[in-house]
């Protein structure tokens, strides 16, 4: 397969350039349904109680989550580096997590949220979705993470003070054909600025 040179800043202090799989693909329109589709589930959580397995009284959050371009970018890059050098995890293979990111972005946090390079308090992964709907309802139902108390489903729906308390989302879904070890992945950003 011929490979072209990207240069992607990840939003690092120094720009990142590696090859790249043409074949990567940032789908904008899946990050969409998913972005609507989490904000029905919060506005409307009795609709979704049987398609989603959780208890009727679950206290789902209604406050909506609004769109935000610059975390929308880190998820892109984010799930775009998981494809492109096939890892799935919250730190990358070279130790940084998603606030270190986030921050280099220009989004604010708060100077506790980075005092280590692989923290990660504002992602949700998913990977090998059929489309960003149908990642999101993994992420919801959250059977991987069950024996560890749904943490992704308690961050995408506001089920706890600190998650009910972020208000920023920002979305990336890719495919990938060939070339690492999931087709699709996901990075879902929920966070809030250090005012």
């Amino acid at each position: 397969m011929k490979k072209r040179l990207l240069i992607i800043s990840l939003f690092l202090p120094l720009i990142i350039s590696f090859s790249a799989d043409k074949d990567i693909i940032i789908n904008k329109e899946e990050a969409q349904k998913a972005f609507i589709l989490l904000n029905k589930v919060r506005l409307n959580q009795q609709d979704y109680y049987r398609d989603f397995q959780f208890e009727k009284n679950l206290s789902v959050t209604k406050k909506l989550l609004v769109w935000n371009d610059t975390l929308a970018k880190v998820a892109e890059a984010r799930a775009y580096d998981m494809a492109n050098r096939n890892y799935f995890s919250h730190v990358n293979p070279d130790g940084y997590g998603v606030n270190y990111y986030i921050n280099k972005s220009g989004y604010s946090l708060n100077r506790d949220w980075l005092k280590t390079k692989n923290l990660n308090y504002f992602e949700s992964l998913a990977a090998g979705s059929i489309d960003g709907e149908d990642a999101i309802r993994q992420l919801i139902i959250d059977e991987d993470d069950a024996k560890n108390g749904y943490r992704h489903r308690i961050h995408l729906l506001g089920l706890d003070e600190w998650s009910s308390s972020l208000t920023d989302i920002g979305i990336g879904f890719v495919s990938r054909e060939s070339g690492s070890e999931y087709q699709t992945y996901i990075c879902v950003i929920i966070a809030k600025h250090n005012w």
